[in-house]
């Protein structure tokens, strides 16, 4: 591992942001090189005013660094710097890339990469279309990126591993403040099966100015970015656009048109996403640029819908009135001419069958995984 310490340093020195990052690494090579470059050189790069070459000639490595890269190897985690050869490689291609990530895994084998993104208050039908997906694309050897977000996030990363496949978690906090919380079991298992990544310091929390930060490069590590379900106003766009201004493929995934939590993917989809039904669409777009390794190629689809046990007349009739979204038990009443008592009886065989999921005030929906 190369000395990570002048990395540290140099990003770190007032002024230096992930542009002129790159712009000096791209003159200069390395950090150290930098630090020892006269300021009439370091002036000479765009951006480098002659206040900033003082600047970073002058500044040092400190203990807290010191610290902070001790702490690094007594966690167990590791550094990648964008000069070594596990970096994500399409992160090359951004402006800004990160100079340096934070990594808990193993951070390797990232070129056949996919987004897939979304709300983090999901519907049923939203997280098992993720996970769908995500099972579908790692059976041919793709990777999956995601935010480990509540939602469609975790519903991604688990549909990923539950299908043996590699996926990548990217943090809008340090790696040591894993958020949301509840997730640290989804961070052990994607560090096993993947890697957990992160720009940001051990100990930085989630600030809101992070995630957009996070965002790119969440689609800046892919090929792709699918977005699942996103209401109006949602980060999963803020990465969408993101993945546009970064030359990357956008693929969006319908949902109903009575649930404002699909509005911006099917704004997407207006603007010329790429509609999603089932893996072969995401496929279609991006063979070109992959080695497919599924057995099937591009004949693979997403899984199918599982068989049905047995069912009465009436148990059926109730069955295929659900929707993938919660419809309210006089809503399914009206439709079937059952009265509540019977209606009731029947969604309580069908939940125990596993066909059927109760929400919150009397709704029910069909289950699809």
């Amino acid at each position: 591992m190369k000395n990570i310490l002048p990395w540290m340093a140099l990003q770190q020195v007032p002024g230096i942001g992930n542009y002129l990052f790159k712009k000096l690494i791209d003159r200069f090579k390395s950090p150290e090189n930098v630090f020892n470059a006269d300021v009439q050189a370091l002036t000479q790069v765009e951006g480098i005013s002659k206040k900033l070459a003082y600047c970073i000639s002058a500044h040092n490595v400190t203990d807290e660094m010191r610290k902070e890269l001790d702490l690094v190897f007594r966690k167990k985690f590791s550094i990648v710097t964008m000069a070594e050869h596990h970096y994500p490689a399409l992160l090359h291609q951004l402006p800004d890339p990160p100079p340096l990530l934070y990594v808990s895994g193993k951070l390797d084998g990232t070129m056949n990469n996919m987004a897939v993104v979304g709300s983090r208050n999901a519907t049923q039908y939203g997280i098992s279309m993720a996970k769908q997906l995500a099972g579908d694309l790692v059976a041919l050897g793709i990777n999956i990126v995601s935010g480990m977000a509540r939602g469609i996030d975790t519903a991604a990363h688990r549909g990923a591993l539950s299908g043996k496949g590699k996926t990548f978690a990217v943090l809008g906090s340090g790696l040591a403040r894993i958020y949301p919380p509840e997730n640290k079991k989804l961070f052990n298992d994607i560090s096993e099966n993947g890697a957990v990544v992160s720009e940001f310091p051990l100990f930085s929390e989630p600030d809101a100015f992070h995630f957009p930060q996070r965002n790119r490069i969440i689609c800046g590590m892919c090929l792709g970015t699918i977005v699942v379900e996103a209401a109006q106003k949602s980060g999963s766009l803020i990465t969408a656009r993101l993945a546009v201004e970064q030359g990357r493929e956008v693929f969006a995934v319908p949902g109903s048109v009575r649930s404002f939590k699909s509005t911006g993917t099917h704004g997407l989809l207006k603007q010329g996403a790429k509609l999603v039904e089932h893996v072969n669409d995401v496929i279609e777009e991006i063979h070109p640029l992959i080695q497919i390794e599924g057995k099937d190629g591009l004949n693979h689809n997403i899984s199918e819908k599982k068989s049905l046990p047995d069912l009465d007349p009436d148990e059926l009739k109730v069955y295929e009135a659900l929707e993938p979204y919660p419809v309210h038990i006089d809503t399914l009443s009206c439709i079937t001419g059952f009265e509540s008592g019977k209606i009731a009886g029947i969604l309580l065989e069908l939940e125990l069958k596993g066909l059927v999921n109760q929400s919150p005030g009397k709704l029910f929906s069909a289950k699809e995984d």
